[in-house]
């Protein structure tokens, strides 16, 4: 994940919440310290993240209807889950990923 990557991924994650994520909220998503963790997140806005932060920044962006569901969390595309029954399944987990976001910000 670059820089770039990691700001438009607050976008679209403040999109899938209906709020604002601010660089403080970006911080308390990664599990960053209170006092320096703005610092970080700017720094990685420029540099990009840790690879350890973006893979958590990659299992959240699936929130958002922008980042592809990862193969390890998809099992929407089973044979135990009828066609038509997919789209709702999926979007059902994606409801769960926006409720996960919202509890990690609370």
């Amino acid at each position: 994940m670059t820089g770039p990557e990691l700001k438009q991924l607050r976008a679209d994650l403040s999109e899938a919440i209906g709020r604002e994520l601010t660089v403080a909220d970006m911080a308390k998503l990664c599990g960053l310290p209170a006092a320096s963790g703005t610092v970080t997140i700017r720094r990685w806005e420029v540099r990009g993240p840790t690879a350890s932060a973006a893979k958590v920044l990659g299992v959240l962006a699936m929130a958002s209807e922008h980042y592809p569901i990862l193969d390890k969390f998809d099992i929407f595309d089973r044979h135990t889950i009828a066609e038509k029954d997919r789209p709702a399944q999926r979007e059902k987990f994606r409801e769960q990923m926006r409720e996960e976001v919202r509890r990690r910000l609370a």
